[in-house]
């Protein structure tokens, strides 16, 4: 349970520098938006910003690698059945996220491709992957349902909000 605290806590991270250095338009902006109000909510990000600047690969490369650490993390021991085929979870979170850099670099998906992405994912699925890799049981994810599944599972969800609404 500790490393779930401790997952917990780095994507807090993550979360900080979506609120307040990236677009008003990610789901999670638009989120907070809601429940404070514009004003309120520029005001804020006005501040932090003024008071932490961070330079630009921080703010567009570190929240992705973050991502990647915790979901690789969190996945470790899981799989998925489908049919008669496992699939390791713990693989899923940097095969995501190149595609989608990827879909990116011809226009499938929103956003700009980017080398640096690639490099922080492949870093932090690394540093999260082999520490993390043990020999623990493996366990299908949706069977039997746990407190375990359902924390993995939304940190798989989470990334919606960082989805840049149009």
């Amino acid at each position: 349970m500790k490393r779930v605290y401790s997952i917990f806590l780095i994507l807090l991270i993550s979360l900080f520098i979506y609120l307040f250095y990236r677009s008003e338009k990610t789901v999670v902006n638009e989120l907070c938006i809601f429940l404070l109000s514009f004003d309120a909510y520029t005001m804020i990000k006005s501040i932090i910003i003024n008071t932490i600047p961070l330079n630009q690969l921080l703010i567009f490369s570190l929240p992705g690698g973050l991502w990647i650490f915790c979901a690789t993390g969190l996945s470790q021991g899981f799989y998925l059945k489908i049919g008669n085929r496992k699939m390791q979870l713990d693989l899923v979170p940097i095969v995501f996220a190149i595609g989608l850099e990827f879909c990116q670099l011809v226009h499938i998906t929103h956003g700009t491709f980017d080398r640096w992405d690639i490099a922080f994912y492949m870093v932090f699925w690394l540093l999260a992957y082999y520490p993390f890799n043990s020999d623990r049981e493996q366990q299908n994810i949706l069977s039997p349902f746990t407190p375990q599944s359902f924390i993995c599972l939304a940190c798989f969800l989470s990334v919606y909000l960082a989805h840049v609404s149009q």
